[in-house]
């Protein structure tokens, strides 16, 4: 995966070509300076004021007890038990800041999506692009069965294979990847999201080797997968996060920062100055 297949599936790339097709979305670019106060690690974290006086938290429940147990006491350093300090992980911390440093700062936007509440989840569905041609479909809310499905599938087999044709496959930049469709009561189509192919996309019901290799087998058509009974339902699979986030085996990226958090823990056992 190339840093430019990522930059693409950006929103704010693609959203100003596919607007009339998906949902509503406002995009702000945020300045530089509210990047810096997001990324400032002096001091405790501060909400900015607001210049029309609103609650930055405003469904927050105020209980004058609790917050009684986080005001310090007064008194000498003898009458007044001082927080413990905080652990810090020097080490770990600048090679991360030196990996994002490495990475450079691509411009950073906030995007507005309008909600629906009348979404019904198991009509989104993600679909699979090789070489520019569409190889499979997934319903995307794999943690469910839905038994009106299995009387739609060929139906909306037919209405995302035509969205794709008509309105995706030659306007989006692309020879591969992933994007996200969801498909009204009234069966029009919405493109929801982009997501580079492989990496940390999520495969859903199938595996990126099903994948390459149904990509490999000549005259392959499009599978579409869907949840077809309760005990095939993947409680554990959420679609919310990125695939990194979930992945905790061996070699992941939660494995590493953690060997890295662990061996930086023992050193600072071992040489308790070296904490500051």
């Amino acid at each position: 995966m190339k840093q430019d297949e990522v930059n693409l599936c950006q929103i704010q790339e693609w959203y100003p070509k596919f607007k009339s097709i998906s949902i509503k979305t406002l995009i702000h670019e945020l300045p530089e300076s509210f990047v810096e106060y997001l990324l400032d690690d002096h001091g405790p974290f501060l909400l900015p004021a607001s210049v029309i006086n609103e609650d930055a938290l405003p469904n927050r429940i105020h209980n004058s007890e609790e917050e009684e147990d986080y005001q310090v006491s007064e008194g000498s350093g003898d009458e007044a038990e001082q927080p413990p300090s905080p652990p810090s992980f020097p080490e770990l911390e600048l090679k991360i800041k030196e990996s994002i440093e490495s990475l450079g700062a691509p411009n950073f936007y906030l995007a507005l999506r309008k909600w629906y509440p009348s979404l019904r989840p198991e009509m989104e569905f993600r679909c699979f692009v090789r070489d520019r041609l569409l190889v499979g479909i997934s319903q995307r809310e794999v943690t469910g069965f839905y038994p009106a499905l299995l009387e739609k599938k060929s139906a909306l087999e037919v209405v995302i294979r035509e969205f794709f044709m008509d309105k995706v496959s030659q306007t989006f930049e692309l020879e591969n990847y992933t994007f996200d469709v969801y498909v009204t009561m009234d069966d029009r189509v919405k493109l929801v999201d982009f997501n580079p192919w492989g990496a940390f996309t999520l495969p859903l019901l199938f595996t990126w080797e099903e994948l390459e290799q149904s990509c490999a087998e000549e005259g392959h058509g499009v599978e579409f997968r869907i949840v077809e009974s309760q005990s095939a339902v993947r409680p554990g699979l959420k679609t919310a996060v990125p695939y990194d986030y979930l992945a905790t085996g061996p070699g992941s990226g939660w494995d590493q920062f953690l060997r890295n958090a662990d061996q930086e823990l023992e050193r600072q056992i071992r040489s308790p100055e070296a904490g500051g």
